[in-house]
């Protein structure tokens, strides 16, 4: 008689789908923290630590927002336009005197429909991905520009300094509120992702979307609602850019679907579709903003910093593809 012991729970960790890279670029991160600190001690001081920590939060938001697309086997290049977008007319409102959380309110409206509009063109229009959200990312940009006569806005006013509070400067037990927000909402879409019947159909569809499809799976309701995440989490991000700054400038986001696109691959989301973890995204986004920092104080120009997190993008999408066929393979020959 066979006995049957209790299952390892190192082997039950690393069975989840995903769990070996994120742990692997977990150790790649204290590596990377461990060699900026003896180059410079400065590094882990507590002040830089603090503004380290408010440099990941709008890139792990966005990295969420990403990760929820490309998981579904499709990419959102108009996310940094949305993040412009948003920017823009929150603080163009605001400083033609609209009560700021009204202004938050209309700002959510607008860019939760460009998530619509992603995600019905490319699973109703059936347009590639690519194509679909690179229109929609040139839309979304002159959208910011027009809205205040093709002008960045002046001061949003003293009287929006609570909505300021509360997107960036404010701090709640001793951590500023845009880390918070950032911490509910990884919670928030780390649960909707993993515990909940949207995200076993995210990965479904991202896995096989034929399959998903005759296993009853609503391909087209499943595909816009990742866009509006998407959305969603682009826009939180342009209004913690006005907050920050105080004011609407046209150029927010630019580059950010590839800061997006970074954090997620990086931290082992496919871009092939169908594996990934949220908790992978944190420690990318936490890599893209320890090289920052770390290169900035080790000295290195920004082309060179610019350079690194390009390579470090492409090989991660590499590896990810080399393993992937390299599965798809051997199931073939098996």
């Amino acid at each position: 008689m066979v006995k049957v012991g209790k299952p390892n729970k190192i082997k039950k960790i690393f069975a989840v789908r995903g769990m070996g890279q994120v742990i692997t670029v977990t150790i790649g991160l204290i590596i990377l923290c461990i060699v900026f600190s003896i180059v410079n001690p400065i590094f882990y001081s507590g002040k830089n630590i603090a503004n380290l920590l408010r440099q990941i939060a709008p890139i792990l938001i966005i990295g969420i927002g990403q990760s929820y697309v490309l998981i579904t086997g499709n990419i959102d290049l108009s996310i940094g336009s949305v993040v412009g977008m948003s920017c823009m007319i929150s603080a163009t409102m605001m400083t033609k005197g609209v009560n700021p959380w009204a202004a938050v309110l209309i700002t959510f409206i607008c860019c939760l429909a460009v998530g619509i509009l992603n995600g019905e063109l490319v699973s109703k229009c059936k347009l590639p991905p690519f194509i679909a959200t690179l229109g929609t990312m040139t839309i979304a940009r002159g959208v910011a520009q027009i809205v205040n006569n093709n002008y960045n806005t002046g001061s949003i006013g003293e009287s929006a300094q609570g909505f300021r509070n509360f997107f960036y400067y404010g701090k709640t037990v001793g951590l500023y509120n845009a880390i918070w927000i950032t911490i509910v909402m990884w919670v928030v879409f780390n649960f909707l992702l993993s515990k909940t019947r949207t995200g076993r159909h995210i990965y479904a569809i991202g896995s096989n979307v034929d399959a998903a499809r005759l296993s009853g799976v609503n391909v087209h309701s499943t595909t816009i609602k990742a866009y509006l995440v998407s959305a969603v989490c682009a826009c939180t991000v342009g209004l913690m850019t006005c907050a920050t700054t105080g004011m609407g400038t046209m150029d927010a986001g630019n580059s950010y679907e590839m800061y997006a696109v970074a954090a997620s691959v990086i931290g082992g989301v496919s871009t092939l579709g169908g594996q990934g973890l949220l908790l992978g995204t944190v420690v990318g986004a936490s890599i893209w903003g320890v090289l920052q920092n770390g290169l900035q104080f080790a000295g290195a120009p920004v082309a060179i910093r610019n350079i690194t997190i390009g390579i470090i993008v492409v090989v991660s999408v590499l590896l990810d593809v080399v393993v992937r066929t390299g599965k798809h393979r051997k199931k073939k020959t098996s």
